[in-house]
């Protein structure tokens, strides 16, 4: 009986009308995340000039990663991209999501400490550009792609997520914000 009291209850909520408080808070959130594209436009298509990285994985995967710039990995640490830390580089440990076993986990994780989101995108590129200490060419088809859809899904053929679905969530991050448009 509580279960279906809880059902008329949901139906009756999502039968009613949006206030102009919950249009505002869309529209803002919108807004926002439209300011944060745009910010980064300018230097993603200089990083696209010099590296040849395509634009739209830079700021698909920047959203993604950082929830349009709202994560406290981006908000406090300046890290777009949840670029982990190796070594001996300005770090901090924070909880984060792995997928292992068929199953997400809360972990702890060092990432990287950037002074701005421009450093993080320089890093965020030279990590393809360079690939990683045991392995240079990790990300090299990443480089090679020709569209967005062939880097999100060498991205995650290279294993720079644990997230199966990392690739497809890109790619509709790009589709959904028309971000191939900076290419």
């Amino acid at each position: 009986m509580l279960i279906l009291a809880a059902f008329v209850f949901s139906i009756r909520q999502l039968s009613q009308p949006a206030t102009s408080t919950q249009v505002a808070q869309v529209t803002d959130e919108d807004t926002l995340r439209k300011e944060f594209i745009k910010q980064l436009v300018p230097h993603a298509k200089e990083l696209q000039k010099g590296y040849g990285v395509l634009p739209s994985i830079i700021l698909g995967q920047a959203a993604l990663e950082s929830n349009f710039g709202q994560s406290q990995l981006a908000s406090e640490y300046k890290n777009l991209f949840g670029i982990k830390a190796y070594g001996d580089v300005p770090k901090v440990s924070l909880d984060t999501q792995e997928f292992v076993n068929e199953q997400y986990i809360t972990i702890q994780g060092d990432f990287r400490v950037y002074d701005s989101w421009q450093a993080s995108m320089d890093d965020h590129t030279m990590l393809f550009v360079n690939g990683v200490n045991w392995d240079p060419k990790k990300y090299e088809k990443v480089l090679l792609a020709v569209n967005y859809k062939e880097a999100a899904k060498a991205l995650q053929e290279a294993g720079y997520a644990t997230d199966p679905q990392y690739a497809d969530k890109i790619i509709h991050m790009i589709e959904e914000y028309n971000l191939m448009q900076y290419d």
